[in-house]
């Protein structure tokens, strides 16, 4: 993993964000429902998935950010409302309501997310019948938030850090159906810092691209992706450059964390490309490594059939690749020069390929373009966990 140091120990919530989450009856037992929640209006961005069957929530999450300011988030876990057509959005619509009665604002300062198994309508009625009180519940310990918005991760998701006076706090979720082209399942971002809406939309989306745009697990992209950025001023005003920094520190640090807890993963995978022709391209490059199966199974097993890499490059038809320029190392130790397979002692990369982060190299050595990707193993872990999650 990454340095750490720029995080703090135990993650905190920035100046007046405070969170709940209880189980309202939609899981057996464990927590289905979170509210994030401003003491004050908060400015706000988000960017939300890409694909052609988004859910209700981001239906009416476009629509809502549209303000430019939210007070809270209402987040429920286990069912996604997805492809339940306009009553689907009617009951997004009635989320947010709920959430806003209970918070004395307006339903148009509520974003809704939801996550869990798509087609399946959502229990509203659990949900505004469980959120009444729960502001009563509210603790500046985001964990509890991160909690009850878990599918099937393996553990609650959190990390905060200072810049200047102000605070960061992300807090995400993200196992699985995770290749995102804009930021991964769910993941929320609060700061105390005065941003107005605009410059936290350009902010965002300028962290986005290097860290969760280049995050894959499996190269699905879900239905109900959404990164949300709050900022309610409560810290003042600080330098932008550095809370830019900051701000693309965690959304890395936060991509690495859910690449790691990828169903059934035992590996992160760095996949780090340099000289390539474009930036462009590289991005092209490092995801067709990391997202090739191939690839994933030769480090789940230590494998070391690196001509799997050169087939993952050789793949990128649209891209400038010349194999008589292009090298490769796995942790450091290198395997391919000029485009030919060196020899090297088995078992030295069976030994790297073992350790928990696995940094594959490629240098294509035809321009200045470079681009980093993360992802992880396949396992039978993977598998397991998918054949059955409708009917689990």
């Amino acid at each position: 993993m990454s340095d750490t140091s720029l995080f703090h120990a135990t993650p905190v919530f920035p100046r007046g964000f405070r969170c709940a989450s209880r189980n309202v009856g939609l899981k057996p037992t464990a927590r289905d429902l979170t509210l994030f929640v401003s003491d004050v209006d908060a400015s706000a961005a988000a960017v939300f998935t890409r694909n052609h069957f988004p859910g209700a929530p981001i239906i009416l999450g476009r629509e809502t950010i549209k303000g430019g300011v939210l007070r809270a988030v209402i987040a429920n876990s286990k069912v996604s409302n997805v492809a339940t057509g306009e009553r689907g959005v009617e009951n997004a619509r009635r989320m947010a309501r709920a959430a806003a009665a209970e918070l004395g604002t307006s339903a148009d300062r509520i974003l809704v997310s939801s996550t869990g198994v798509i087609g399946v309508p959502l229990p509203i009625e659990k949900i505004e019948a469980g959120v009444v009180g729960m502001t009563a519940d509210l603790l500046g310990d985001p964990m509890v938030g991160a909690e009850g918005i878990m599918t099937t991760d393996s553990h609650p998701k959190a990390l905060s850090a200072s810049v200047g006076d102000a605070t960061i706090t992300w807090v995400a979720k993200g196992s699985g159906m995770i290749e995102p082209n804009m930021a991964t399942m769910l993941s929320y971002i609060f700061t105390d810092a005065a941003f107005d809406a605009p410059t936290l939309d350009r902010l965002l989306r300028a962290a986005v691209a290097p860290s969760f745009n280049m995050l894959s697990v499996d190269t699905d992209t879900s239905t109900s992706d959404t990164c949300a950025i709050l900022a309610n001023g409560l810290a003042g005003a600080v330098d932008e450059a550095a809370f830019l920094a900051v701000l693309i520190a965690g959304c890395t640090r936060m991509t690495q964390i859910l690449a790691r807890d990828g169903e059934g993963a035992e590996h992160l995978i760095r996949v780090e490309v340099v000289g390539a022709l474009t930036a462009q391209e590289g991005h092209v490059v490092a995801k067709s490594i990391v997202n090739s199966p191939l690839v994933k199974t030769m480090v789940h097993g230590a494998d070391p059939n690196v001509g799997r890499l050169l087939m993952a490059v050789g793949k990128c038809f649209e891209c400038t690749i010349q194999p008589s320029t292009t090298d490769a190392w796995i942790n450091g130790y290198q395997v391919v020069a000029n485009g030919e397979r060196l020899s090297f002692d088995d078992e030295i990369v069976r030994t790297t390929l073992s350790q928990e982060v696995v940094v594959l190299r490629v240098a294509l050595g035809v321009g200045t373009g470079e681009a980093t990707a993360y992802g992880c193993d396949f396992t039978k872990g993977y598998i397991e966990e998918n054949a059955a999650y409708y009917s689990s």
